[in-house]
């Protein structure tokens, strides 16, 4: 595939991921609202869990559904989101691949302009028409790739927490954490990351709603577990 087939076809991957991001946003809103039923919570009511336990001993039954939420659309949401995670991952492994390719594009050798049939003006113009086709599919195009991809998703918050007082939103793609933007061991590392920062703001990047969003999040103490108060769940 061509330098710019393969730059358009790597927009077009990002585009699909940003629809993805945004389906994904709205469900987590929807799963994660005050008192809604959360990513994994359990469906049972809690006001009958006495009256489980007895019919659990006794007959087998297995609890009696919450009066104050919609089951089938919250089963529904949860099944969509579980789809709509692994669209994602796979996408993200294609444009990964495809940064690759233009890459390796951008650093592979051009071939000699040293050739005996070939003018020094012939060779001149050829040499600046693969440095502009170079330019065009790789250089101006691979650092704005990189950096927009995310490698965490916010998806647990706490009211009046660090984080949120700071202004990380649930849903938030996070594409900078300070040092942290791609790699291994990424939860150990923002955890180390915010730790070691204690009490210092912290340079962060984020995708909202398909728009990078620059912020700083100070790690700090306060009435909650954690110096952040939110979840981070690796992409």
């Amino acid at each position: 595939m061509g330098a710019t087939n393969l730059k358009s076809e790597t927009k077009t991957l990002m585009d699909k991921r940003a629809a993805l991001e945004a389906e994904m946003n709205a469900i987590i809103e929807r799963l994660c609202q005050p008192g809604g039923p959360g990513l994994s919570g359990n469906l049972v009511d809690s006001e009958a869990i006495i009256l489980l336990h007895w019919l659990q001993y006794s007959i087998g039954f297995s609890g009696f559904p919450r009066s104050d939420i919609d089951i089938p659309t919250v089963r529904a949401d949860r099944r969509r989101l579980s789809e709509l995670r692994n669209d994602h991952k796979d996408i993200t492994e294609k444009i990964n691949q495809n940064i690759e390719l233009l890459h390796s594009a951008r650093l592979a050798p051009t071939s000699s302009t040293k050739d005996s049939d070939s003018s020094p003006v012939d060779a001149i113009g050829s040499a600046s028409m693969n440095d502009g086709l170079l330019n065009d599919s790789s250089s101006a195009m691979d650092v704005d790739i990189i950096v927009s991809i995310p490698f965490a998703l916010v998806d647990e918050i706490a009211d009046a927490s660090p984080a949120s007082e700071d202004g990380l939103q649930l849903g938030d793609q996070i594409v900078k954490f300070g040092s942290v933007e791609s790699g291994e061991n990424l939860l150990a590392r923002l955890a180390s990351e915010a730790q070691t920062n204690q009490g210092h703001p912290i340079p962060v990047v984020v995708v909202r709603q398909g728009a990078h969003v620059n912020l700083a999040v100070t790690p700090r103490t306060w009435r909650g577990r954690g110096l952040l108060g939110c979840h981070f769940r690796i992409l």
